[in-house]
Parts: C-alpha cells; structure tokens; sequence
C-alpha cells in the first residue's frame, strides 16, 4: 500500500496515544527543560501524537519505527527550524546542522580521521591528558573539592584539540567552556520560539550573552585556520583534512567559514558530550561502589598494576559497559528531531510534509516495554550477550541512522582509557548523594553541579 493510501495520522487516529496538554505549559516546560514537556506517554507508548502552534509533532519511542524513520525513510527527513535556531549561530552549516549534498560532501572529508586505525593512533594522547588530570588532582592535597563536569570539560577539551588539531594554539580553553556554557543556556527560549514561529530577531534572556560567546567561539577558530593557511605548514589533523578537502561533484573546496563551521563542531559539540558523559559515570560509580570495584578489578587485571597502556584500552570490557550504562540512564544529547519534506510512511500512517518527528532518546533509553527495570543502573545490560538480544535502535546515545555521529567510537575509546587512567589513581566521593535532576539545554546537564571529591587510591599510594 502507498503511503497515499494509508490514513493520515492525526489526533482522531484510532488506537494511537495523543498528548493533550495545556500549549501554553508545554512551551512554559520547554522554556525551563525541554525533557519536562516529554509526554508521559513517551515512556511506555511507541507512538505519541501532538498538536502545538498547528502544527504536527510524532513523537516516536519504538526501536523498529525509529529506524523505519531515520534510516529508510532518510530522504524524506531533514534537520529543520529547531536545530537551525539553536546550533546554527555558532555552528554555522557543519556536520551537525547541514543537510543533504552540503552534509554529505562534508561528512565524506572528515571521514578519514575516524577510521580505526587512525583512531588507536590518538591513543597515546588520550591517555597522556588523563594524566595529567590525575597529576593535577594529586598535586592539589588531599581530598580536594572539585566540579567534575568542570574537569572532564578541561580533560576532553585538551585530548580534542591535541588529537585532531595538534595543539590549541591561541585559543582559551576556560573561555571556550564558559561561552559554550553561555551559549548553550538560553536554548530553550529558542526552541519555544521556534515553535511559535517567531522571528529570528525577537530578543530572550540570555541571547546577547550568546551571541558574544558565538562570536568569541567562532573567531578564535577562523583565527587558527587563517594562521594555518598562511604557515603552509603539513600536519596529519582534522584541519589539514578540511583545508585539502575537494567537493567531488563540484571540484570546490572549503571556505574558512565551512572549516570553522566544522571544527567549532568537533570542539564544543565533540568534547562537550563526552565530558558530560563521564561526569555521570563517575557520580554513578560512586553511588555503587560494588560495579565500582568490579571496574577497579578489572583495571588491576589488564594493567598487572602498571600504567595504563594505549594497546589495553580495547581490554577494560567492563569498563566500557559502565560508561554505556551511564550514557543509556542520560544521553548527551537527549532528544533528535527531523522534519518530513515530503510525504512518507510510518508504522500504518501517512506523515504529511511539513510534520516536525522527535525522537525522545531520553525516553526511549527508560522506556518500560524495552528495559527491564529502566531507572536502575545495571552495566550487565550491556554485556555481550544482552547486547545482542536488544534492537538496534534501543540504545542511540550518538543518534541513529545516516546522521549517527561521526565521532562515537572516538568518544567511547577516550571515555573508557580516562576512566582507567584515572579510577587505577585516584577515589572519587559524591559530595552529595542525592542524584540531581537532568536538564536539557541542547546536551543533558546537571541541574547542579556534581561536586566530587578526590583523593588519592590506596593502591596507587602502595604502586
């Protein structure tokens, strides 16, 4: 049957579950925390429609309508108002916010800095900066206080800039996590306004504040790109990738905004997720000190007691387990949209042209009719042989289908070698217990800052 011929979906369509909640607290709720203006129902319903502003929105939470939707329905989708609004001031028309041959050409030029092989090659650096944070946690005293969002910011930042640019150069790695931070925090009155349409010009709380950090962000990159063009010096690094990339249909190259625009892409985007990534991991390994000794277990086995070692990264199975588990309970980026350019099929609907699709990894990643017990923090769902068991598209904390993020196997190999490299050295103790409540400000942040508190491992001392 042609997707014509199936009905259109809509609020009257039978058997599908509809969100119908005030307009005006669903946008009060994405204001605050777009995660507040989920729909229950995203929690237990593989289907959730809703109607704001007049205009469409399918929230989808099954694993098999997902990937009828971003993988063979691909074409019909792009990324839409929403994330041009939110990312394009400082993203520009990169990776993340780019669509169709522009997307593609691009994708194509960064490619080769995340095959395989390259990637153990960065190895080395990853675990030299885990080190060094580990130094400077020691060299501190004893049981120092520290933000260990603020730390594995610093942490990823310095292995991103190492690693795919060789060096940062000029630009200010504490000003790069405040502007990012600065610019990140408005973005749910962007959404809201996005939503309702609005003009791009229409002033909100916090958006001068942004836009300078968008200003700082993208000048001290064009900066290093301009002094990179005008050295001619030959480096192996993502920079020297976008400089010598060629558009295959068109022959063009990359202007220094396109490079920007990619790069600003891989710094804030690329180490931000991450960092955000083993902020919760730690804070959960701290709360569950019997995975934590199974980890620590683990790191001793591989290791024999030594340093870590770039060739026993691939070994701390375990290890990489709990970091999944961390990422399943809170996604970086927890919620995707698209937005249908054309009419297409789904799950015995018509979804017109024009129709906004959320994809709520958030929920999805706690979704009852998919996860045993979705709240409790259990690695052991991501051994082997569960793994193999579970749909494809259950677990997407790096997105899903053509657009799944180029950077994920990086992400996962730097996650777990600073977490062997630090675990093997130091205790890290919550500060607080209580677990605070997530907040979506384009990634998922902590409400407040988890606090932690370092100190040297007994067995590090004994090494």
């Amino acid at each position: 049957m042609s997707a014509s011929a199936l009905p259109v979906i809509s609020e009257q369509s039978p058997g599908l579950a509809v969100s119908r909640g005030s307009p005006l607290a669903l946008l009060g709720a994405v204001v605050r925390n777009p995660l507040e203006a989920l729909p229950p129902e995203v929690f237990h319903e593989p289907l959730v429609y809703s109607r704001i502003a007049g205009r469409r929105r399918v929230l989808i939470s099954d694993p098999t309508l997902i990937h009828e939707a971003l993988v063979r329905n691909a074409d019909a989708l792009v990324k839409g108002e929403d994330v041009r609004r939110a990312l394009g001031p400082a993203l520009g028309e990169g990776l993340l916010t780019a669509d169709g041959a522009h997307w593609r050409w691009q994708r194509q030029s960064v490619a080769p800095a995340f095959r395989h092989e390259k990637l153990t090659s960065l190895l080395p650096a990853m675990i030299a900066a885990a080190e060094g944070t580990r130094d400077r946690w020691l060299a501190s005293g004893a049981k120092a206080d520290l933000s260990i969002g603020h730390e594995m910011m610093r942490t990823t930042f310095d292995i991103i800039v190492e690693t795919m640019m060789l060096g940062p150069g000029g630009i200010d790695v504490a000003r790069v996590e405040r502007g990012i931070t600065d610019y990140l925090e408005p973005t749910g009155w962007v959404l809201a306004l996005s939503i309702l349409k609005a003009p791009d010009w229409i002033p909100y709380p916090g958006r001068r504040r942004a836009a300078a950090a968008a200003s700082y962000l993208r000048s001290a990159i064009t900066a290093m790109i301009a002094e990179r063009r005008h050295s001619g010096e030959s480096r192996e690094d993502l920079v020297a990738l976008l400089l010598g990339a060629i558009d295959p249909e068109s022959g063009r190259t990359m202007t220094d905004g396109e490079i920007a625009d990619n790069l600003l892409t891989f710094v804030t985007a690329g180490h931000e997720t991450t960092a955000l990534g083993l902020a919760w991991t730690f804070h959960l390994l701290a709360k569950h000190p019997s995975t934590e000794a199974k980890v620590l277990a683990e790191i001793d086995e591989v290791t024999k007691g030594e340093p870590l070692r770039p060739e026993q990264v691939g070994q701390l199975t375990y290890t990489r387990q709990v970091f999944s588990e961390a990422m399943r309970l809170y996604p970086p980026a927890p919620i995707i949209t698209r937005t249908a350019i054309q009419d297409f099929q789904l799950g015995g609907y018509t979804i017109p042209a024009g129709t906004v699709l959320v994809v709520p990894i958030y929920a999805v990643h706690r979704h009852e009719k998919i996860w045993d017990v979705p709240e409790r923090f259990d690695p052991e769902r991501f051994a082997p042989e569960q793994a193999k068991t579970r749909h494809r598209y259950a677990y997407m904390p790096f997105g899903a289908g053509p657009r799944i993020c180029i950077g994920s196997a990086f992400a996962t190999m730097e996650a777990v070698a600073i977490m062997g490299v630090l675990l093997q050295g130091v205790q890290l103790r919550n500060i607080s217990e209580e677990t605070p409540a997530a907040s979506m400000k384009v990634t998922l942040r902590p409400m407040r800052d988890l606090r932690m508190r370092v100190e040297r491992r007994a067995r590090a001392e004994a090494q």
